[in-house]
């Protein structure tokens, strides 16, 4: 099997010179970028993609970028992805940072080097200043759960509406004294699901009660010993809004071990639609995000980009698009 040296022999350069081609990242002369060509097909050296990209500079793949591979909203993110990807004939190549600025760093130079065509970031922080810069270096880059102003292609929910949806819904059952447990105060995400749930109890005249707010450190441990902490209290609630369907269903089990029975004690919501929340007892009621739908607009909004800047050399202007939720009501509620 042909290799990289035998490509350089074959077309009179150095192996450095045809790495250089094939990375696309320092200049080669036409010529000599042509000679690399005409070798690797003689050899037949990886012809349906080095070849294809060498020629337009495109290596048809992108890149989904998540936080953590274990929350359970990403498997129908990434089906809706990959389903779009595929089709148009692109592979999509999935990036776990483990929340990591630094790892999320090291996966966009190697892949840059890889010259891979675009990115789909779900991982989007206040720290986050080197996507921007990506984005701002002509990268074609949508950001998915996560938004940047309108600065860059996005796709989101309305998170404020959210947490106010599910509030008011809660308050309509006749729960007074409404629990929320909170998710990273650091990620805008939840600092909007957090004001949709304050500006639903401000709109309603439900007195806000700052001990029913539910924070903890992120682990399973830390929500299920909060929750006992909150039950065990003086002001036990009458509902628990989670930020997550994660969160409200390790907030179920911690009040199905404290002998609290949901929803007759104790309503339960939480937002997101994942699909164990269906199978769990009760069942959960949540705000269902379309997330195999938001992982399809993604991927198509990042492809047109791709296409744009390849065909017309330039990119299409930045937008932001907000898809529509909705509440389903299961057992977990009154």
């Amino acid at each position: 099997m042909a290799n990289i040296k035998d490509v350089a022999k074959l077309a009179g350069v150095s192996p450095g010179t045809v790495s250089r081609a094939l990375n696309g990242k320092s200049y080669v002369k036409s010529e000599t970028r042509e000679r690399i060509l005409n070798a690797i097909k003689q050899l037949d050296y990886k012809p349906n993609t080095v070849a294809q990209t060498l020629k337009a500079g495109y290596s048809h793949s992108i890149a989904l970028v998540i936080p953590n591979i274990e929350n359970p909203i990403f498997p129908s993110i990434t089906k809706g992805v990959e389903a779009v990807a595929n089709g148009l004939g692109y592979m999509t190549i999935l990036c776990n940072t483990g929340e990591s600025i630094e790892r999320e760093k090291k996966y966009i130079q190697s892949l840059m080097n890889r010259a891979v065509d675009g990115f789909i970031f779900a991982t989007l922080t206040d720290k986050s200043n080197h996507i921007y810069e990506l984005h701002q270096k002509g990268v074609p880059v949508v950001l998915l759960m996560r938004s940047k102003d309108d600065l860059i292609d996005s796709v989101i929910v309305d998170n404020v509406k959210v947490a106010y949806d599910a509030t008011k819904y809660l308050a309509s059952t006749g729960c007074r004294k409404i629990a929320y447990a909170m998710g990273d105060q650091s990620l805008k995400i939840y600092k909007d699901r957090f004001k949709g749930y304050m500006d639903a109890l401000r709109d309603l005249n439900i007195l806000f009660h700052p001990e029913l707010v539910m924070y903890e450190s992120g682990s399973e441990e830390s929500l299920y010993g909060v929750t006992r902490n909150l039950v065990s209290g003086l002001s036990k609630p009458d509902a628990i809004l989670a930020s997550t369907d994660n969160r409200a269903i390790i907030i179920m089990r911690a009040l199905h071990d404290f002998g609290i029975k949901i929803p007759d004690d104790i309503s339960v919501m939480g937002i997101d639609n994942i699909p164990v929340g269906a199978m769990v007892e009760p069942p959960l009621s949540t705000v269902a995000q379309p997330l195999y739908q938001m992982g399809s607009l993604a991927a198509n909004k990042l492809i047109s980009l791709i296409r744009s800047k390849r065909d017309r050399n330039n990119m299409l202007p930045p937008e932001v698009d907000v898809v529509k939720t909705e509440i389903i009501i299961r057992q977990s509620t009154r």
